[in-house]
């Protein structure tokens, strides 16, 4: 039996570093080839007539690219991938592929902010009307649902405030009505939650992120199931929104660690949220994987894991100037959105602002904490000083 038909048998962090390369292929190389360009040759006037051949033309893609759409495909038991140029790029590309002028969307009220103004403003102006639900609704959606409805979009958990939604419940509902699925599924990645196996039509992945792991690329990542696998690449290919090869290339390189990467990244990132619970300074800290989460049960059940980003909400007594300080001297953690990097990250929150459905129910300040590879006690003596900056 050769390697390759062995593939589907061997452990997750096995398969890898197996995922989008094929020696045979490369001259014997490691790693796939970079290839670069817009045009492709072809042997003949019917060949080109035809449009025959993987790649026809640059915005068909690589091998380069095709490496790693055919990693992800495989990652995530889908049919096909498609990329884009960043993780919002990819949640576009979903809902263009799910909608059409007329339909009526279910949106969770804590999705990130900017797939929320593609909702509100590029889908409202081609008569897509957008509808927010609470996340933690479940199989109650179907109370929203109307003739029109077209797509239930989620994202679990919120990239702010972390409820973690009732997937197969609200799959359950879309299959019932023949509605489509999209998931946001960038916190878990398909190593912590299976998206398709879970029902799910699309899943979309901001590979910017864990994927990368170096904060130096941006790239997004939707894969379709069987059904819906033709709407999406029609899409993609009407619009030709590829990212650059070199991207790719960085991406694979990043996939190969990133089984260890989160899963060092949840480790360190449990234990400071248990540590940071017992602060006095702190109110709540919202992590999946702690009990008193929004939707704690459904984590246990679905999910294998957590990864490395939390929400803490401060004591309401403390006022701003103190907050800020605590935030802008900070050594190790450094303001900055995203996450996913090697490096930890904090950034002010204030989901209020957004959210239109439900209320964002605490009034002391809050942050998200991205936690990446440094030592764990340093981090801890960081916070510690922030702590003291903040009673300032």
């Amino acid at each position: 039996m050769s390697i390759n038909s062995q593939k589907h048998s061997f452990e997750l962090a096995t398969r890898i570093t197996m995922l989008g390369r094929n020696t045979d292929e490369q001259c014997g190389f490691v790693n796939p080839p970079l290839y670069r360009g817009s045009t492709v040759v072809h042997k003949t006037v019917e060949d080109i007539e035809q449009r025959r051949g993987r790649f026809f033309y640059g915005t068909a893609g690589s091998p380069t690219i095709a490496s790693l759409e055919d990693a992800w495909t495989q990652l995530t038991g889908a049919h096909g991938t498609v990329l884009s140029p960043s993780g919002l790029g990819s949640v576009a590309l979903a809902l263009m592929t799910t909608t059409k002028s007329g339909d009526h969307i279910l949106i969770p009220d804590s999705i990130y902010g900017p797939s929320r103004s593609f909702c509100d403003n590029f889908l409202r102006k081609y008569g897509v009307d957008t509808e927010y639900y609470a996340p933690l609704i479940g199989a109650d959606i179907e109370k929203l649902v109307k003739k029109n409805t077209s797509t239930i979009f989620m994202e679990s958990p919120g990239s702010q405030t972390m409820e973690i939604q009732d997937i197969p419940a609200l799959v359950s509902v879309a299959k019932k009505y023949g509605l489509k699925t999209i998931l946001d599924n960038t916190w878990a990645t398909p190593i912590f939650f299976d998206a398709h196996e879970n029902g799910i039509d699309i899943s979309v992945e901001a590979g910017t992120k864990y994927l990368s792991g170096h904060s130096d690329l941006l790239i997004g990542l939707a894969s379709a199931n069987r059904e819906t696998w033709p709407e999406l690449r029609a899409t993609y290919d009407a619009m030709a929104m590829l990212p650059g090869a070199e991207d790719c290339l960085l991406a694979l390189r990043g996939l190969r660690t990133m089984h260890l990467r989160i899963k060092e990244t949840e480790r360190k990132a449990l234990e400071l949220a248990l540590w940071l619970q017992k602060r006095p300074e702190v109110e709540k800290v919202l992590h999946p994987a702690i009990n008193d989460c929004p939707g704690h049960n459904i984590w246990k059940r679905d999910f294998k894991g957590s990864s490395g980003v939390f929400s803490v909400v401060l004591n309401a007594n403390f006022k701003r100037t103190g907050f800020t300080k605590m935030l802008d001297d900070m050594s190790i953690f450094k303001l900055g959105y995203s996450w996913g990097g090697y490096e930890s990250l904090v950034v002010p929150i204030q989901p209020q602002r957004d959210r239109s459905v439900t209320a964002w129910p605490y009034k002391g300040f809050a942050f998200r904490l991205q936690i990446g590879l440094e030592d764990l006690d340093d981090l801890k003596t960081d916070l510690k000083y922030g702590f003291a900056r903040l009673h300032e």
